[in-house]
């Protein structure tokens, strides 16, 4: 079944490129992903179609009307209907939100979809949101200048995870935060450059060394760049005797 991702967004040119354009686009030429486009413009009323006003209470900025969201989210849900697809829940893409882990990500790979909700302006009115807004998600400590860029990050992330769409099918296992931890350094040809030679380890041949090398080095990256994730790993029971014991060491 793919995930169906129906996005509601001012600007809709800002997805066709992205979905042709490296290993990804695979996952929408097989619609492994399905991404429908919903330009909010098409279900504003008057002639400038308008989709927002000036807030309550003054202040800067514009604020995204309810109206128009509501007849488009309403198209949608009689789409999904349509095409035998389950209401999919609505995420709005916000400051407010829960950041976006690889374990979220993860879970929706693997599940229906969604609806994508990409605000601009200042804001959204907090009616719909209150009314139609199942979850709330955030990139980071900052702020965009709309949710499109959120939303195709989203995508992407969820496209790279479908069966068939990397070469090598376990490249996601290893990719940072899906073990809880950051990834190890790689290397490639040459062997030396720059007067930097390869570690010698990856030069072994002998795989199980290798691999306790590479978890030697997540626990060491981790524990120096996000020690929160050392202590959210260890929360959940992933760190095995011989990390910690390597923890202890490298921390003495």
């Amino acid at each position: 079944m793919a995930v169906r991702f129906d996005v509601i967004t001012l600007f809709p040119d800002l997805f066709a490129p992205f979905q042709t354009i490296g290993v990804t686009r695979r996952a929408f030429e097989t619609q492994a992903v399905d991404v429908r486009l919903w330009p909010l413009r098409d279900f504003a009323d008057g002639t400038y179609r308008r989709v927002d006003d000036r807030p309550f209470g003054g202040g800067p900025g514009m604020v995204m009307l309810v109206e128009p969201l509501v007849r488009c989210l309403s198209a949608i849900r009689a789409d999904q209907a349509a095409a035998a697809s389950p209401p999919l829940p609505v995420v709005l893409f916000s400051p407010a939100g829960k950041p976006l882990t690889q374990q979220r990500v993860q879970q929706m790979a693997q599940g229906p979809g969604a609806v994508l909700v990409c605000g601009r302006y200042e804001g959204i009115d907090q009616r719909f949101i209150d009314a139609h807004v199942d979850e709330e998600i955030s990139l980071g400590d900052y702020v965009l200048s709309g949710g499109e860029l959120p939303a195709l990050t989203l995508i992407d992330a969820v496209a790279r995870l479908q069966p068939g769409v990397l070469h090598d099918a376990a490249s996601h296992e290893q990719d940072s935060f899906s073990d809880g931890l950051l990834d190890c350094p790689h290397y490639s040809r040459p062997e030396v450059l720059l007067d930097a030679a390869v570690p010698p380890m990856l030069m072994s041949g002998h795989h199980a060394h290798i691999a306790r090398w590479r978890r030697e080095q997540q626990l060491t990256i981790t524990a120096r760049r996000r020690p929160e994730l050392i202590e959210a790993a260890r929360a959940r029971g992933e760190l095995s005797k011989e990390d910690e014991r390597f923890l202890l060491k490298i921390t003495l």
